[in-house]
């Protein structure tokens, strides 16, 4: 498991270069993850698959930047799936759990679309980081 969490968080590193602000918030986002996956001892979730949602789950906020000039929830959920999907197709991650991981990037600021054990634990997570940040929306 220790060598799949590397290889997504290659991927963030990668992907965000120097953006060290975009690769811790999405690092403590996923420890957070798996505190609360272990402490609320979720039943049916996939690990893999929150590993790679909650490392990835901000990873529109480059292309929205690029393109806008800024990032808000909506353009991160319209961005990142697309870019999620090649990622983890370059890293051979099984297309089931990549189609899961997509649909919980893109559900990550909004109500929810989807009953996923990862979403919720992703959402919880990325709440707890972003009022540690003293932000509300990365």
């Amino acid at each position: 498991m220790e060598y799949f969490k590397g290889k997504v968080a290659k991927l963030l590193v990668d992907h965000f270069c120097d953006d060290f602000r975009r690769i811790t918030h999405a690092l403590d986002v996923m420890k957070h993850a798996e505190r609360i996956m272990d402490e609320k001892e979720k039943e049916g979730c996939d690990y893999e698959v929150l590993i790679a949602a909650s490392l990835l789950h901000d990873i529109g906020i480059k292309k929205s930047e690029e393109l806008h000039g800024f990032n808000n929830g909506k353009t991160q959920e319209e961005y990142g799936p697309p870019i999620a999907e090649q990622l983890l197709g370059n890293i051979g991650f099984d297309p089931d759990k990549t189609r899961r991981v997509c649909e919980i990037i893109g559900n990550h600021h909004s109500q929810s679309r989807y009953d996923y054990i990862e979403l919720e634990i992703l959402k919880e997570a990325d709440r707890i980081v972003n009022m540690m940040e003293g932000n509300q929306i990365r």
